[in-house]
């Protein structure tokens, strides 16, 4: 059995030297890197800045609070909390904080893009409170609103709307959203886990000013470590803090929570503004570029992306979704299966693949070499070996 020093070397090695088009994956920098590998990782920290249950934490509460103060700078926010360990932390917290076990809501289908923590039978928020969800139209592949209004018409005790996508590849108008939830007396949660580099760039419409709370993760778009943060009013300040401790967590990361301040203060400058603007123009690029090899081949959902992401139904390759993922994978090219809207196979297989931007954005690619990559993927659909190419791509931008 190798050493774990052997296999993370062989981890970098592959991150390094193939193509990642997941799109909930990205390229930390170093600053990010070495912030979680320091001595924060041995301090124990349960509670908040000023109001520890351990002593020595003097420099770990000037830690968090740094990181507070840059997370509501970024988001323009009133309150933020950086302790939760992921997205869906900070989704239970969230549904702590809001809502009663038992309550109702109003989220967005899984199957049509949504996330397990929005619902899902199997996940907790599915066991502890009752979910009704809405999809997108079958015409178009977008949300839809008749749908989203009606079913709050019928559910009129639906006391949450919960907002946001895994795998929805166009903007959401969360203003339009909040304001329909408003009128029938629901509250406003936006999960904004993907898009939330995009949102801080200003280059997808912010949920903050609408939304009671908002939640994200870290390690996607905003690049930063893996782990999760919640922004929100004022009024559920207290509420978001006693549900992420004590409420669901116990003792924060530190050591991530240093690394959430490092990507905190990389997305207060003005290249990351660049940087997620980039990320858009080359998703549009992959879409486009999937769109002209073969439209009835790879069918762009939607027509296109507002986003970082672009969903393919792969139908017209012959193959399923775990195919064209594995078929790739061993050329070194990365994606992943997915379900599409209406999707007649099961999770296993699906009609559809996820590919995204922001990894290959941060090594520097733009949309020229997003379109090569979309060529390699149809090469190696139509059967040729193009593992060696993947490799010199990888390295024409080291």
């Amino acid at each position: 059995m190798p050493t774990i020093q052997e296999l993370i070397a062989r981890e970098r090695q592959r991150q390094t030297h193939s193509i990642n088009l997941i799109a909930s994956e990205n390229f930390v920098s170093e600053a990010i890197l070495n912030a979680m590998g320091t001595v924060f990782t041995n301090k124990y920290a349960e509670g908040y800045p000023g109001k520890r249950w351990y002593g020595g934490c003097e420099f770990t509460d000037m830690v968090e609070q740094h990181a507070i103060d840059l997370a509501r700078q970024l988001f323009k926010a009133e309150h933020a909390n950086v302790q939760p360990h992921s997205g869906t932390q900070s989704n239970l917290a969230a549904y702590m904080a809001l809502i009663k076990p038992g309550d109702k809501v109003l989220a967005f289908k899984l199957e049509h893009g949504g996330h397990l923590s929005h619902g899902a039978a199997f996940n907790a928020s599915g066991k502890f409170y009752k979910f009704v969800h809405y999809g997108v139209s079958r015409e178009t592949g977008r949300i839809d609103e008749d749908e989203y209004t009606r079913l709050l018409k019928e559910n009129p005790d639906v006391k949450l709307v919960v907002t946001g996508a895994s795998s929805y590849p166009r903007a959401i108008d969360f203003k339009r959203l909040a304001a329909i939830a408003r009128e029938h007396g629901a509250m406003f949660m936006a999960d904004i886990a993907h898009i939330s580099g995009l949102v801080a760039a200003g280059e997808h419409q912010s949920p903050v000013d609408v939304a009671d709370v908002v939640t994200m993760s870290t390690h996607k778009t905003i690049r930063g470590p893996r782990g999760g943060m919640i922004v929100c009013s004022s009024k559920f300040a207290s509420k978001i803090d006693r549900a992420v401790f004590p409420g669901g967590q116990g003792g924060p990361l530190v050591h991530v929570i240093a690394a959430k301040a490092a990507m905190l203060e990389e997305a207060l400058r003005p290249d990351f503004k660049q940087y997620q603007r980039q990320v858009v123009a080359n998703a549009k690029a992959m879409a486009k570029a999937f769109t002209e090899i073969n439209p009835k081949r790879y069918r762009v959902l939607t027509g296109g992306t507002d986003n970082h992401m672009v969903m393919v139904d792969i139908t017209g390759t012959g193959k399923n979704g775990i195919e064209i993922e594995n078929l790739l994978g061993e050329q070194k090219i990365y994606v992943n299966k997915n379900f599409i809207p209406y999707d007649p196979l099961p999770v296993t297989q699906t009609s559809g693949i996820r590919v995204g931007s922001p990894l290959l954005t941060t090594l520097g690619a733009t949309e020229q070499h997003f379109t090569q990559v979309v060529q390699l993927i149809d090469r190696a659909v139509s059967g040729e070996n193009v593992a060696t190419q993947a490799q010199s791509f990888m390295e024409s931008l080291a």
